[in-house]
């Protein structure tokens, strides 16, 4: 199937997306502040509104099938997009992030996720125009991811224990306190990075990791790249606003792992047997949707029993002590 993604179409969109986070940060967060439930909820609704309207444009100009691609896509991603959600809780957790800082490590965190993504699907692109059995090694790649999220026990994130966390811990200087919402600030004649320079460095690297299981499972969906690029980047830009929005929440939906982990299989046995018979995109549609639909509903239904006294005292001790540490 013949590719929509034009040069003047790449340009065009990106420069609209280069245009919004000019005015997110430019103008509605110059100042740094901590986001509430009204904020986050009100850019959600700019995001996803935003997605759709785009997604109506890709119906009026390329049809049904483009549409629908887009339309699974932008749910795939969005829902995959869910665990990083967690991620940045725990690291903002972690290293005890003042609220008001948080929007700015999320925005340039993502703004370089954009690149990087964008790097991502255009190799994808060629090596599945260039090799076809790629497709197969995907599929197999989704079904392992899937098993193993399934799997997966509730564990910590310890940014730490990263390779890279370490070397820049020993090669750049660090000052051992925040500096408002620098990530670099200059002391005696001499440039250091501040603590949330290795929050941003942390949010990259989980980005890149959640990046390897999404970009595959898009490619299930359509192998037009600029398809993949903009359901991509419209659930990336809407991440933000739903972390402020759903981070106090999460624990909530204790099922959505079960629901992604579910997608992820059927998104690489779509992939495994693509020779064989093509899944209508409709049907895939169809899939994702009621996964995680009913993933959230066994969530709401089934709530996880609430923690003893015991184990909330602990939690609250266990809490107190990190950010201690941290700001030590």
């Amino acid at each position: 199937m013949e590719t929509i993604g034009t040069l003047q179409l790449w340009i065009g969109f990106t420069g609209f997306v280069l245009a919004m986070l000019a005015l997110d940060l430019g103008v509605f967060h110059r100042t740094a502040h901590a986001i509430g439930v009204r904020e986050a909820l009100a850019w959600s609704v700019v995001w996803v509104s935003l997605a759709l309207l785009f997604n109506v444009g890709v119906y009026a100009w390329f049809g049904t099938e483009r549409a629908l691609e887009f339309l699974t896509g932008y749910l795939i991603e969005k829902a995959l997009s869910v665990d990083n959600i967690f991620v940045f809780a725990v690291l903002f957790s972690y290293f005890a992030v003042p609220p008001a800082y948080q929007h700015r490590v999320l925005f340039w965190g993502i703004l370089s996720a954009l690149v990087m993504r964008g790097a991502f699907i255009l190799a994808g692109a060629a090596l599945i125009q260039k090799f076809h059995w790629i497709m197969y090694l995907f599929g197999g790649f989704l079904i392992v991811t899937g098993v193993k999220l399934f799997q997966q026990q509730e564990e910590d994130v310890h940014p730490e224990k990263n390779p890279l966390f370490r070397l820049c811990k020993r090669v750049v200087p660090l000052v051992p306190s925040y500096r408002g919402a620098h990530f670099f600030v200059r002391e005696a004649g001499r440039w250091y990075a501040t603590p949330l320079f290795l929050v941003l460095l942390s949010v990259e690297v989980t980005d890149l990791i959640f990046a390897i299981d999404s970009i595959p499972a898009i490619f299930a969906v359509t192998s037009d790249p600029f398809i993949v690029y903009t359901s991509n980047i419209f659930a990336i830009l809407g991440l933000r606003a739903l972390y402020f929005l759903l981070a106090g929440v999460m624990g909530y939906f204790h099922y959505l792992k079960v629901g992604l982990a579910l997608v992820l299989v059927f998104i690489g046995t779509k992939l495994l047997i693509v020779d064989l018979y093509k899944i209508p995109i409709s049907v895939s549609l169809a899939v994702v949707a009621v996964l995680i639909s009913a993933a959230i509903v066994a969530s709401l239904i089934h709530p996880l029993p609430a923690p003893s006294a015991d184990e909330s005292l602990k939690a609250v001790a266990a809490d107190k002590t990190s950010s201690l540490r941290n700001q030590g």
